[in-house]
């Protein structure tokens, strides 16, 4: 076990990650469906259970246990920047699942009233806009407050209308993560990139393979296999490379990808990590499943 001294003086989790080269292909967090809900001001290690100055704990869980027990992925979320003076409880409900994106958007007088949100988010209105969302969640991962703020700045300044700080999304050694939504797109350490570029390419309807951990609606091996078909043909359309079928082997996965020009089989290899501390905090080193190409075809 680190001790509290060791695990003060070791580098961040994030810059450990870039010098051991971690891949970010094939890690987005799974979730088919997505409420996050604005918690405005200071959070604390979970920001709905360990923030009381914002919202009462008991609430905080029983709006964390309607939700996932539907099993939703739930976040919260904030505007970057300085606190209005008067506090908004808005709301997004977005559905990822490919060919039946959607979200919607709403907002109530008093966090209580986040039990009664639809599950489906249909008592909002339909958006058109995206929701963009960076993990800024300081007290639960130091990379995340550094990182996650200064790509939520450039991004903001640009997209201020739906761009948002967000607690926990999973992967913090990939500092600064960032979420959009509907599509449900991962991206990790998007403070190296141009970050309101990645927006930018959105827009668009492309995106940027670099930094593309996945799609949270598709799984772990098809977000890997989609990333070396990209890489392979360059093909940078989020509408692309929808999986044809999946079938696992021993250690081996073969993922077949509807590509324009005709079916792409990628063959990954599946293997698990050399022990890792995964986030800041973390005291007993871990292993993490790793993808690997072993051939593809068209």
């Amino acid at each position: 076990m680190t001790s509290p001294i060791a695990q003060a003086r070791r580098a961040p989790c994030s810059d450990q990650s870039l010098a051991r080269g971690d891949p970010m292909y094939g890690t987005a967090s799974a979730g088919f469906s997505w409420v996050l809900l604005e918690l405005p001001g200071a959070w604390g290690n979970s920001a709905f259970l360990h923030s009381p100055t914002v919202v009462d704990p008991e609430l905080g869980r029983a709006i964390v246990r309607r939700f996932e027990s539907a099993k939703m992925r739930i976040a919260a979320i904030r505007k970057h920047g300085r606190r209005e003076a008067t506090r908004r409880w808005r709301w997004f409900v977005a559905h990822s699942r490919v060919g039946e994106e959607a979200i919607y958007s709403g907002e109530v007088g008093d966090p209580r009233e986040y039990l009664d949100i639809a599950l489906d988010g249909t008592d909002g209105a339909l958006s058109h806009d995206p929701v963009v969302a960076i993990c800024a969640h300081g007290k639960h991962d130091q990379c995340c407050a550094v990182r996650g703020r200064s790509a939520c700045r450039a991004i903001a300044a640009e997209f201020p209308e739906f761009t948002w700080e967000c607690s926990h999304l999973g992967g913090d050694r990939f500092a600064a993560t960032m979420l959009v939504l509907p599509e449900g797109l991962c991206y990790g350490r998007v403070d190296l990139a141009d970050s309101a570029g990645l927006v930018r390419l959105y827009r668009e309807g492309r995106l940027d393979n670099r930094f593309l951990r996945g799609r949270t609606s598709l799984p772990h091996a098809v977000q890997a296999a989609q990333y070396f078909a990209r890489k392979e043909y360059g093909d940078d359309r989020i509408d692309a490379l929808h999986p044809l079928s999946v079938v696992h082997g021993d250690g081996e996965i073969r993922v077949v990808l509807d590509a324009e020009s005709g079916p792409v089989e990628v063959v990954l290899n599946e293997q698990m990590s050399e022990p890792l501390l995964s986030q800041c905090h973390a005291r007993v080193a871990g292993q993490v499943r790793t993808f690997t190409l072993a051939s593809i075809t068209q």
